[in-house]
């Protein structure tokens, strides 16, 4: 076997695990991902130690509690048989070998309220949140409002597809044809919130399953060019994003690497205007902030204590002791922050006390 041919055959097994890795990553969404793609790619290399050695047999499974798993492993398996990737597909799909094209997105018309709706729904679906706000900006254009009747289809299995879609309102059913000679069976329902068809974009491949409408339905559709241009790419520009904010963080530089990816992963972004209060003295604390940009002022009684800037953080007092906010913090100038929630906040960086051991003297200026 040549050189060509050798890169050919390595490329094509990468290709393969990436692929199915990806698959079941869409399709099972974990709140935690990196740490999920870590013990798939762990489960992999055991199976495949063990098939090299032919001395253990290892199954790898992952459970679902929405799906008969029975249903979704041959839906898994026949969407494997019916993929059919063109040339092109791994470097569509994964960026690894095309030349990244000049992309203009598509711009709908819409009203503010169908923007606020639009976003409100975007906020609960996991592919979307790693998008800042500019690039939300762009999903929002181009996504369009759809109408459909009950009994009328959204998609076919075997089509080509190049829409994914949001449920805005409705309820639908996915039905899934196992063989030719079989009917088509009810394998999942969408409701509002919900989203489907973003498989055939990620594979280039056929639909997989066929929807329909069960009741009045309102859709949110995003196009095959938007969704390649911005979704893909967001959670690796994010994540370089916020590692930047982070190491200006003194209390978290002796973190290491792959904690700051984890912390990184688990952020949200915040704007304020300038008087807009972020915290208020007395409140019920469930966030911890890290400023971005601007210019932030802790008040206490209404008297100025303590300035924050870019890569000064606070609300990790009444997260730890459980009390209430001990001040109010308001932005002087127009800012942006990143939050982690309570239950964030506790998985990514508690034990905090494990951190802040390792910069005891620093912490002492933070908190005397």
């Amino acid at each position: 076997m040549n050189n060509k041919d050798k890169f050919a055959n390595y490329k094509a097994k990468v290709n393969d695990v990436i692929q199915n890795m990806i698959y079941e990553l869409f399709k099972k969404q974990p709140e935690n991902y990196i740490d999920w793609m870590i013990e798939y790619l762990e489960v992999r290399r055991a199976k495949h130690h063990v098939k090299a050695t032919q001395s253990l047999q290892i199954t790898y499974h992952i459970s679902s509690e929405e799906e008969n798993q029975d249903d979704v492993d041959e839906m898994e398996n026949t969407i494997k048989k019916e993929q059919q990737f063109r040339t092109s597909v791994s470097a569509e799909v994964y960026g690894l070998y095309n030349k990244k094209e000049d992309f203009k997105p598509r711009v709908i018309p819409k009203s503010q309220d169908l923007r606020e709706r639009i976003e409100n729904k975007l906020n609960g679906v996991f592919m979307f949140q790693a998008l800042d706000q500019n690039e939300r900006n762009i999903i929002i254009d181009a996504m369009e409002e759809k109408h459909f009747n009950p009994g009328d289809w959204i998609i076919n299995q075997g089509d080509d597809g190049n829409e994914l879609y949001v449920v805005a309102q409705g309820q639908l059913d996915c039905f899934r044809r196992f063989s030719k000679d079989q009917e088509p069976k009810l394998i999942k329902q969408y409701q509002s919130g919900d989203m489907f068809g973003e498989l055939a974009l990620l594979y280039n491949a056929p639909r997989a399953a066929s929807i329909q409408s069960n009741t009045e339905s309102v859709l949110f559709a995003l196009d095959r060019s938007t969704f390649n241009a911005i979704v893909k790419e967001a959670t690796v520009k994010r994540r370089e994003h916020y590692e930047d904010v982070l190491s200006k963080v003194e209390i978290l530089k002796s973190i290491d690497s792959y904690e700051k990816t984890q912390i990184c992963d688990g952020l949200k972004e915040q704007h304020f205007k300038a008087q807009d209060y972020i915290i208020k003295e007395g409140e019920e604390g469930n966030k911890f902030y890290i400023v971005v940009k601007g210019t932030l002022i802790a008040l206490k009684q209404n008297e100025e204590v303590l300035r924050y800037q870019s890569g000064d953080y606070f609300g990790e007092l009444a997260l730890l002791n459980q009390v209430p906010r001990q001040a109010t913090i308001q932005a002087e100038t127009d800012s942006i922050v990143v939050y982690l929630d309570y239950q964030a906040f506790i998985r990514l960086i508690g034990p905090i006390e494990n951190i802040l051991t390792r910069n005891a003297e620093n912490y002492k200026k933070f908190v005397n």
